[in-house]
């Protein structure tokens, strides 16, 4: 199964390029991405990671209206080997004042952290003096379940743990099968003073189990307000929940989640930045109030990897490029758990009864150099320290170094 994916996708890679070889415009580019971090994950031993990639590029201008960006990716990693990928195959086309994007491309919601990532599907933008209309309809089934993680339920999040597989290949290398529709609007300045954007999002489970589903609808609302070097940005969105336990259909649950923020840009040449944000995905309250699930995970710590759900993020930012090569970032980070009984991850344990809600807090830090536009490096170190909470303040502390590097051909 291994060597057929892998000579099926070289093939496909080939073939494309000699049909576009005669179109008007083609570019194509590589780029080589290594990364290798250091770090006691497991919380007993101290560990090594690494990842190779690299992902190949095709641009190709049909004609001033319309053009295909192909790239692929092959990676190796300690934890799944060899992994090919098919990374975008985004068609675009353009006509007076509407766009259409097919194939495989990325997508974020206004708040980001709800459904953003690569999918298969078409999106159709309209322009106008009311604003920018949108309306798309993607599928997951088809991506690799590392690039873009749905975690939706018990069964998913136990599959997605699950190494990749060359013999139970559909099984171990997809990510879930759902279905999303979204129509959007987003006005650049309504009232000639703030950036407006607006959602709806439905998605539908295709897993194929009868006995457990998760069916979810977001509404979605964002504000960006700048003023002088300033932006202040309030966000919500409100879901609800149809979901079958056990062949049981349970009755329609509500849940929450909302982000407020505010970033202020330091005049000079150097770009420097400072932001504070609130990030809250609601617990679960009581029968009506559900806790907040989105459909794909983005994590927001380095070192505590937990999605957007029964979770609260205080965080604090500060970059700066410090001279023409060289830029930095600086972040402080607070987690709070929502309720008492659905939060599951460090630092609590197996069968942890704690009363407390406060997790810790973790610092974290990075430093970017790109001599040439060509070549970057990455170094980033942080830790999470759970003694700053009450959750579970006698858990070891986490930490974790990494050095990437990506160069471009």
């Amino acid at each position: 199964m291994k060597k057929t994916y892998i000579v099926k996708t070289a093939t496909f890679i080939v073939i494309l390029l000699l049909l576009t070889a005669t179109l008007s415009a083609l570019d194509f580019d590589v780029a080589l991405n290594a990364q290798g971090g250091l770090g006691n994950s497991d919380l007993e031993e101290i560990g090594f990671d690494y990842k190779i990639g690299i992902v190949p590029r095709l641009f190709i201008l049909i004609d001033d209206n319309s053009e295909l960006v192909v790239t692929a990716g092959l990676t190796i990693d300690n934890e799944n080997g060899f992994v090919p990928e098919l990374l975008h195959t985004e068609y675009t086309r353009r006509f007076g004042n509407s766009s259409l994007r097919l194939g495989r491309f990325s997508y974020s919601d206004p708040l980001s952290f709800i459904f953003s990532g690569l999918f298969d599907g078409a999106q159709f933008f309209n322009v106008s003096p009311l604003g920018i209309f949108s309306a798309g309809a993607w599928y997951t089934g088809l991506i690799y379940k590392n690039t873009t993680i749905i975690e939706m339920t018990k069964d998913e999040r136990v599959n997605n743990s699950n190494p990749l597989d060359y013999n139970s290949f559909t099984d171990t290398y997809f990510a879930p099968r759902r279905l999303a529709l979204s129509v959007g609007w987003e006005h650049p300045s309504l009232w000639e003073f703030t950036r407006l954007n607006t959602a709806l999002i439905a998605q539908f489970d295709l897993n194929g189990n009868n006995d457990d589903s998760y069916n979810s609808q977001y509404l979605i609302l964002k504000a960006s307000i700048p003023f002088n070097n300033f932006t202040f940005e309030l966000g919500g969105s409100i879901e609800s929940v149809i979901r079958k336990t056990n062949g049981i259909t349970e009755p329609l649950r509500l849940a929450f989640a909302g982000e407020a923020g505010v970033l202020m840009l330091f005049p000079g040449e150097f770009n420097s930045a400072l932001s504070l944000n609130m990030k809250i995905a609601g617990g679960r309250v009581d029968d009506i109030c559900d806790a907040f699930v989105p459909i794909t995970t983005k994590y927001y710590g380095y070192i505590l990897k937990h999605k957007m759900s029964r979770l609260s993020v205080l965080s604090l930012n500060y970059s700066n490029r410090l001279n023409r090569d060289l830029g930095m970032s600086l972040n402080a980070m607070y987690f709070v758990r929502n309720d008492l009984g659905t939060f599951d991850g460090y630092p609590l344990i197996s069968g942890n009864n704690s009363s407390g809600h406060f997790l810790g807090a973790e610092f974290s830090g990075r430093l970017i150099w790109s001599p040439v536009s060509d070549i970057q490096l990455n170094l980033s170190c942080g830790v999470f320290i759970p003694a700053l909470g009450n959750a579970e303040p006698e858990q070891k502390v986490k930490w974790n170094v990494d050095l990437s590097a990506v160069f471009a051909f």
